[in-house]
């Protein structure tokens, strides 16, 4: 299907995060954590390009995440209405969750809700995230947990929700999947990267049948500290380009 180009009618700004938002999609799919077309990820204009009110940048519903492009991404309102001519409609029912963060969390640039068998998977498990490894402790130092209330299209979850992920980064959405939230589209991506990694080794490690070690409580409450040391906060910008090379490198265009 051709899809105009947008970059000549939005401005730059908004342009370079089209751009940032359909490389997190191809990610997404490349690392095998779409859910068909039934996720999302949503980045926030800033109010400067938007003139102070909240907009947002999501998938058009019913494309793939390996065929989503820069220019085919839908700008909407907080109450998901489309903002400017799409042939693609939206889906109101996917974006009560990413409402509900933008809305608590206006600092969040982006939220990454996954569906993964690994993220699914652990979410069902009542202990939920464990320490046992490097990766879950990172998780450990920002998680929150939000109880399945069924398919989460009603408004009046959101409270509960906005409370529960308080200033979390990481929720485990209990018998549903994963979720991040980042000031950035690489933050996000970065924090589902070990989030998701987190949880397919904690059901390889269960699946060993063997009594696991834990990591010492007290390298856990020290994590904050260290991950501000090990990166200065920057580790998604450290990254990103070279998953910019990645998703280049898989072709198809997504900057169009």
């Amino acid at each position: 299907m051709h899809i105009p180009s947008l970059k000549e009618i939005v401005s730059a700004e908004e342009w370079a995060l089209r751009c940032d938002l359909a490389a997190c999609y191809r990610l997404v799919a490349a690392y095998g954590w779409s859910d068909l077309v039934f996720t999302h990820i949503s980045a926030k204009l800033p109010e400067n390009v938007t003139g102070g009110e909240h907009q947002f940048l999501i998938n058009p519903y019913g494309l793939m995440f390996d065929e989503i492009t820069a220019s085919s991404l839908v700008k909407v309102d907080m109450a998901c209405n489309k903002l400017h001519d799409s042939p693609f409609p939206v889906n109101p029912a996917g974006f009560v969750i990413h409402s509900a963060v933008h809305e608590a969390r206006p600092e969040a640039g982006c939220v990454l809700h996954t569906h993964t068998r690994a993220g699914v998977g652990v979410s069902a498990q009542k202990a939920g995230i464990l320490p046992i490894s490097q990766q879950s402790t990172f998780v450990l130092s920002s998680l929150a947990y939000h109880d399945y209330e069924g398919v989460a299209f009603r408004p009046e979850e959101k409270p509960r929700l906005q409370a529960d992920l308080g200033q979390a980064n990481y929720l485990v959405l209990r018998n549903h999947g994963l979720l991040t939230v980042g000031r950035t589209i690489a933050d996000a991506f970065l924090s589902m990267y070990t989030f998701e990694n987190t949880c397919r080794i904690q059901i390889d490690a269960l699946a060993g049948g063997t009594e696991l070690t834990q990591v010492d409580p007290k390298i856990l409450n020290g994590m904050a500290d260290v991950m501000r040391v090990a990166t200065a906060g920057q580790g998604a910008q450290l990254a990103w380009p070279a998953l910019l090379r990645k998703v280049e490198k898989l072709g198809a265009g997504y900057a169009s």
